[in-house]
This record gives structure tokens, C-alpha cells and sequence, in this order.
């Protein structure tokens, strides 16, 4: 437990690295941020358009995937 209680704050680092104006959006500020925000996108993207398809075909009639 000593691991989890004696460790270093590093809170003055993320809030100098969040607070700092470089033009970056927050969400795309931390190291992880891209292994984050890129499959969200990605599933997302894939989400709008798999219900655009599934409307499309349901305005013909067609109330399944294929």
C-alpha cells in the first residue's frame, strides 16, 4: 500500500499541461488522449452511418440489414 499512498503528486504537471494555451481542445491534451478520442470517432462515425443505411432501406420497405 505504500506504492499507493508515498507517490508523487503530479497534479501541478496535468493542470500546467491542461492550462497551457497552444490551441489544443482539452479532450486532446494528454498523452492517451489519441488512443482515446480516434476510436470513439471511428465508432461513432461507423454508428451514424450504419443507422443512415438502416433508414435508407427502411424508406424502401426493407426492414433488415441485407
Amino acid at each position: 500500500m505504500s506504492g499507493f499512498v508515498f507517490r508523487k503528486n503530479n497534479v501541478m504537471e496535468w493542470q500546467r499541461l491542461h492550462q497551457r494555451h497552444d490551441g489544443v481542445r482539452t479532450w486532446a491534451k494528454g498523452p492517451r488522449s489519441k488512443l482515446m478520442i480516434y476510436p470513439y470517432f471511428v465508432i461513432l462515425g461507423a454508428g451514424f452511418v450504419g443507422s443512415m443505411y438502416g433508414m435508407g432501406r427502411a424508406i424502401f420497405g426493407k426492414k433488415t440489414w441485407w
